[in-house]
């Protein structure tokens, strides 16, 4: 692997049936268990949110074998399947939670015809956060920021951060654009609004020549086994997508 940190995305986990489509937004629990058991073996590094910033500003030394594991949306099933697993060994995990959405079913699922899977509770994430879990923004209504007037894009992310500090009583940092939807525009409203790092869906690891509001990650999905995880973690280190890199990390 090269100096980046691989971040990881996952979205949903849980016994699920096969599926053709929309596979990127499931994994299944027992891909995850042999996912998380691989990276404990093999003794990867896995940091917080704050620490791969750290490591990003050269605050501290980038480990080897890094990565960060982060989960969309926050739905329910992470405490029932994905919890156990990363507490058994000891891994943090950055959860972006919908603020407006909290507690409710993921009605945006209804447009495919999916069933919609609830999202955790404000009781739930305050359960979490004081087990260890950290929270990030996911936006306020889970929506395409990029495609709006400048004016909803600021309110829609001010509101996402104001709304979590009032559930945890505490600074949300962290910030993950709704369907990686960003542009240099939305970047800034989300360094204005307070926040010190931004997610994308970009693929590929992140490195100091990104803008710490702008990191691309590693998607992974249902059709995952562990020969695709590692190779996506030891081989997709070249970003793909359009980057938004305005403020490297580190000089420029």
């Amino acid at each position: 692997m090269n100096d980046g940190i691989s971040i990881l995305m996952y979205h949903q986990v849980g016994e699920f049936a096969s599926m053709p489509t929309h596979r990127s937004t499931y994994c299944h629990v027992r891909r995850f268990r042999a996912q998380m058991a691989w990276l404990h073996r093999l003794r990867f590094h896995v940091l917080r949110m704050d620490e791969v910033l750290a490591a990003l500003r050269g605050e501290r030394p980038i480990p080897t074998r890094a990565v960060a594991v982060t989960f969309d949306d926050g739905y329910e099933n992470f405490y029932e399947y994905a919890y156990p697993v990363l507490q058994r060994y000891g891994f943090p995990a950055m959860v972006y939670l919908i603020s407006a959405h909290i507690g409710q079913p993921a009605q945006w699922f209804a447009a495919d015809g999916r069933e919609t899977p609830l999202l955790m509770s404000g009781e739930r994430v305050r359960q979490l956060r004081t087990a260890g879990v950290d929270f990030g923004a996911h936006g306020a209504r889970h929506i395409r920021l990029a495609d709006l007037d400048l004016e909803t894009a600021r309110k829609d992310i001010v509101d996402s951060r104001a709304q979590l500090q009032s559930l945890l009583g505490e600074e949300i940092r962290h910030f993950c654009y709704p369907y990686g939807s960003h542009n240099a525009a939305v970047v800034e409203l989300v360094r204005q609004a307070g926040f010190v790092t931004g997610v994308s869906c970009q693929r590929g690891a992140a490195t100091a020549d990104f803008d710490a509001l702008a990191l691309p990650r590693k998607a992974i999905s249902y059709g995952d086994n562990l020969v695709g995880f590692f190779w996506k973690l030891a081989m997709k280190d070249e970003p793909k997508g359009e980057a938004v890199i305005l403020q490297p990390i580190r000089g420029g």
